[in-house]
């Protein structure tokens, strides 16, 4: 029944990563058919002239401005936050759909932890013995 259903059980998001995005926000929160925004702060960081600051208090304002957009135009709002603090203040802005990792990040610290316990001399623990 998947064919039968789908089309009215998808959502469409958006993602808006740039100062020129979130300066339209209003408008495209006014295109049919979107359901939610996901807001990047890592590139809005960069294209704010923030590169590698998606913490930066300027950045942290545009984003929860943002969010608090998209849930007054009756839309899910969605933010990647990787630290207790953002994770609490993009909640308390109206964030219900929270990004809590980044993929690059998780494999690299998971293969590190593997190596480790698996290969003399990677790490301390080596606690498999090998």
């Amino acid at each position: 029944g998947y064919f039968d259903k789908a089309g009215d059980e998808m959502c469409l998001f958006v993602q808006v990563e740039t100062i020129k995005g979130m300066e339209n926000l209003d408008e495209i929160l006014t295109v049919d058919g979107i359901d939610g925004v996901f807001i990047g702060p890592a590139d809005l960081a960069a294209s704010m002239g923030l590169i590698g600051q998606p913490g930066h208090p300027d950045v942290v304002a545009k984003v929860k401005s943002g969010l608090e957009k998209i849930r007054k135009a009756g839309k899910s709002a969605g933010v990647l936050a990787v630290t207790d603090e953002l994770i609490k203040s993009y909640k308390s802005s109206g964030a219900n759909m929270i990004g809590l990792g980044v993929d690059l990040i998780l494999l690299s610290k998971a293969s590190k932890a593997l190596a480790q316990k698996y290969v003399v001399g990677i790490g301390e623990d080596n606690s498999a013995g090998y």
